[in-house]
C-alpha cells in the first residue's frame, strides 16, 4: 500500500546528483581554522568557497535557478551544527538564508544574478538610511551603512536607500539596492570581543546609481512562486542568527560536561560530577535547551506546512516564530552563562572554548530582531493589541 508523503518528499523533487561536500568534512575544516577566523576578524573566501561546496549558499537560491530553497527548518539545523564548532562561522553560514530577500527583484535582475550558478553569497548593511536622490530608471546614493556581515567573502552587497514617499510618515521609506560586491567598498570596522569572525564591516558608495530593477523592499512579496518565499522573511532572517546560540548553548553543555569528570581539581576538592550543584544545574540547563529548541523547531515546521497546504503564515503564527527564536537567543545564552559558571576554575583562561562561546552569545542577544523588545512585541500582539514597535 503506498506510504503517505512526508514532509520531505513533498517540497524535495528529486533532482541531478552534484558533488556536495559532506556537512562533517566541512565542520572538521571550520573547527581547525576557528581561531584564523577570529584573528583576521572574517571567514576568508576560501571557507566560504568551500562553504558553498557544502551547499550553504545555495540554500535560499530559488529552484528555477537551480537552488535548493530548502524549507527553512531544514537550513536551520545546519547552521546550528556549524555554530555548535564556531559562532563567526556559524553566523556568516546563515547568510546561506538571505538570497530570500533577493527574491523581491524582477525576475530577469535574479537571472543575471544566478548567470553564473546557484552560490551565491549575498551581504549586506541597509541602516543607517541614506537619502537617494530619484533620477531616470532609479536612484543615485552616497553614504556608510553598519553590520554588513560576511561582507569580505559576498558575491553581491545590499545598501539602503531612504526613497522619498512624502505621502506617508516618515517621509523616506526604506529600499535595498543592490550590486557586484566589486562595486562597494568595505570599510573594516569591525573591532569586537564577540562574534569577531564574521567580519561585519561598513559598507560604502560614492555617487552611485542604482537602476530600478536592482532595487526592492524587504517587505516586497517575492516574484518567484516556490513557497520558501511566502516564508515570513524578517521571522526567518530571526531563526537563523537566534539557532547561533542553540549551537552554542549545546558546545558549551558538552564542553562543561567534558570538565566533570577530572581526577582531581587545583585545591583538591571534589570533582565537579561530585558537585550537587554541578549537578542540578546541568540537568537543569539541558531541559532548558531541549524545550527552547523544541519550541523553536516546531513553529518553523508548522508555518512551512502551512505553505505547502497553500496557505499564508497569519500574523499569530508569525508572532510565534519571532517569540520562539528570540527565546531560543536568549535562553541559549541563559544556559551558556550556567554553563560557565558550574565549569569552575578552568574556564577562566583565554584557551577554554567557553570564553568564546560566552562572549559570541551575547552579541545575539543584542541583535535588532532578536533584542528585549521583541518581547515586548510578542506579548503586545498575544494580548491583542498594538505592538509600540514595527513588528513582526
Amino acid at each position: 500500500m503506498p506510504q503517505p508523503a512526508t514532509r520531505d518528499t513533498q517540497v524535495i523533487p528529486l533532482r541531478p546528483k552534484r558533488e556536495v561536500l559532506p556537512l562533517e568534512t566541512l565542520l572538521a575544516e571550520i573547527t581547525a581554522r576557528r581561531e584564523e577566523f577570529d584573528r583576521l576578524h572574517h571567514v576568508p573566501r576560501d571557507m566560504v568557497a568551500t562553504m558553498k561546496r557544502a551547499g550553504i549558499y545555495r540554500a535560499s537560491t530559488p529552484r528555477c535557478f537551480g537552488g535548493d530553497a530548502l524549507p527553512p527548518h531544514a537550513f536551520l539545523r545546519t547552521v546550528e551544527r556549524i555554530a555548535e564548532v564556531d559562532g563567526s562561522a556559524g553566523w556568516v553560514a546563515a547568510f546561506g538564508s538571505a538570497n530570500i530577500y533577493l527574491a523581491s527583484l524582477p525576475y530577469d535582475t535574479q537571472a543575471e544574478i544566478y548567470a553564473t550558478g546557484p552560490n551565491q553569497v549575498f551581504a549586506g548593511g541597509l541602516y543607517p538610511m541614506h537619502p537617494a536622490t530619484p533620477e531616470p530608471g532609479g536612484w543615485r546614493v552616497t553614504g556608510q551603512w553598519h553590520f554588513a556581515s560576511g561582507c569580505m567573502g559576498a558575491d553581491w552587497i545590499g545598501v539602503g536607500l531612504g526613497v522619498e514617499n512624502p505621502a506617508q510618515t516618515p517621509a523616506l521609506i526604506p529600499r535595498m539596492g543592490v550590486s557586484r560586491a566589486s562595486e562597494v567598498e568595505i570599510v573594516e570596522t569591525w573591532n569586537v570581543v564577540g562574534m569577531q569572525g564574521t567580519g561585519s564591516h561598513d559598507t560604502s558608495v560614492t555617487n552611485k546609481f542604482y537602476p530600478q530593477a536592482w532595487t526592492c523592499s524587504r517587505h516586497d512579496p517575492g516574484v518567484i512562486d516556490e513557497p520558501l518565499y511566502r516564508y515570513p522573511a524578517l521571522a526567518y532572517q530571526a531563526q537563523v542568527h537566534a539557532v547561533c546560540n542553540l549551537g552554542l548553548a549545546r558546545a558549551a553543555l558538552d564542553l562543561a560536561l567534558s570538565m566533570s569528570g577530572v581526577t582531581a581539581t587545583n585545591t583538591g576538592a571534589p570533582r565537579l560530577a561530585d558537585r550537587p550543584y554541578f549537578r542540578i544545574e546541568l540537568a537543569r540547563s539541558e531541559a532548558q535547551l531541549r524545550a527552547a529548541r523544541a519550541f523553536f523547531y516546531e513553529t518553523a515546521e508548522q508555518a512551512w506546512d502551512m505553505l505547502l497546504a497553500g496557505d499564508p503564515v497569519p500574523q499569530d503564527h508569525n508572532n510565534l516564530l519571532r517569540l520562539s527564536a528570540t527565546h531560543a537567543a536568549h535562553t541559549g545564552a541563559d544556559v551558556i552563562r550556567t554553563a560557565y559558571r558550574i565549569a569552575g576554575l578552568g574556564a577562566i583562561y583565554d584557551t577554554n572554548r567557553l570564553q568564546r562561546i560566552v562572549r559570541d552569545s551575547m552579541v545575539v542577544t543584542q541583535h535588532a530582531f532578536l533584542n528585549e523588545g521583541t518581547f515586548d512585541g510578542a506579548g503586545a500582539l498575544l494580548a491583542g493589541i498594538r505592538p509600540a514597535m514595527p513588528y513582526p
